[in-house]
């Protein structure tokens, strides 16, 4: 068999392999408002996301090209495809680190922080396409603030649509808004999918230019529907800690702040994926968690589990890139 053939092989191994531990990383926090409400059992809730992670993940590929080229030129760099296997070797690791910890960390802040600090390591700093780097990071920054603005508005609004009186009135609201989460929750893993998938669909593209595969960005079927099977089949396992670490240990959800946090979640992921750029599914959901949350009952957010995940969610980029860096030159450093 052809050495690159080979490589190819393997890089596809692994980018689906980091594809499915997404799904059940990410999509845990899809479908941990359903759940904690009681809207879906826990069961129907996993397959309903995996069946619209997989629709999602089919119908959408700019995210993809976005990845397979604004973070560094597969077109003219260096050792690409060992580039590559890097990347996915230092994501792999740190999302099963967060997962086995319940941290509901961002797949994204790992795999473009590993592609950044593999490429440096394999193909030096001149390689790495700042411009398009910190487009990236501004937009992965910038959307918990968005997420967290547009939840608390987005519930002020509900809150003083629907007001309720005494425990009886508020008891039949929730059983109405339990049955609005059916179908924001199927919103949610829908948007989930159209995002998350195509980051594996972007690596895979940028192997496959790099080792002469192909000679354009486009994102051939074959990947999508491989991408959108293995993020699928990950949902379908359940990220059962990081449902319980984002359904429990932030705030109570109810189904009134549970339906508007997925509503939210759905309208800034859409966005995103419509406007090509990749963003953090992790860090729009939970932090429109806590926008509407704070609304209901802001002293009873638990400020000390919502400090411990942006403290990982700033140390992901870094440390994936420490990572990947030292992963490419143990395994390539000689070539």
């Amino acid at each position: 068999m052809d050495n690159s053939l080979l490589i190819i092989i393997i890089i596809v191994v692994l980018a689906l392999g980091f594809d499915f531990i997404n799904g059940f990383h990410d999509t845990a926090n899809a479908i941990a408002t359903s759940i904690s409400t009681r809207a879906l059992s826990p069961k129907v809730a996993v397959l309903y996301a995996a069946s619209l992670n997989f629709v999602g993940a089919v119908m959408f590929s700019g995210v993809a090209k976005t990845i397979g080229g604004s973070i560094a030129d597969p077109f003219v760099i260096q050792n690409g495809m060992y580039i590559i296997i890097a990347t996915l070797f230092a994501a792999i690791f740190w999302n099963l680190l967060t997962w086995y910890f319940a941290i509901p960390s961002s797949s994204s802040h790992t795999l473009i922080g590993a592609l950044a600090g593999a490429v440096i390591a394999g193909a030096g700093f001149e390689s790495v396409n700042f411009a398009g780097f910190g487009k990236i990071i501004a937009i992965l920054l910038l959307s918990p603030i968005i997420a967290f603005t547009a939840g608390y508005i987005i519930m002020t609004i509900i809150k003083y649509l629907v007001v309720w009186k005494g425990n009886s009135s508020r008891t039949r609201l929730n059983r109405v808004f339990r049955l609005f989460q059916i179908f924001s929750a199927g919103l949610l893993s829908f948007s989930h999918g159209g995002n998350d998938a195509q980051k594996a669909m972007g690596i895979i593209v940028f192997a496959l230019v790099a080792g002469g595969f192909q000679t354009d960005l486009d994102v051939p079927l074959w990947v999508k529907l491989a991408a959108a099977t293995s993020i699928g089949l990950g949902t379908s396992i359940g990220g059962w800690k990081i449902i319980k670490t984002v359904s429990s240990k932030i705030i109570k959800i109810e189904p009134i702040n549970g339906f508007a946090s997925d509503l939210t979640s759905f309208v800034v992921i859409q966005t995103s994926t419509f406007m090509n750029m990749p963003l953090s599914t992790t860090h729009v959901i939970t932090s429109a968690i806590i926008g509407t949350g704070s609304v209901i009952r802001f002293h009873e957010v638990k400020w000390a589990t919502v400090i411990r995940m942006v403290v990982t969610w700033l140390i992901t980029i870094p440390i994936s890139m420490v990572v990947s860096y030292l992963i490419y030159m143990i395994m390539f450093g000689w070539i």
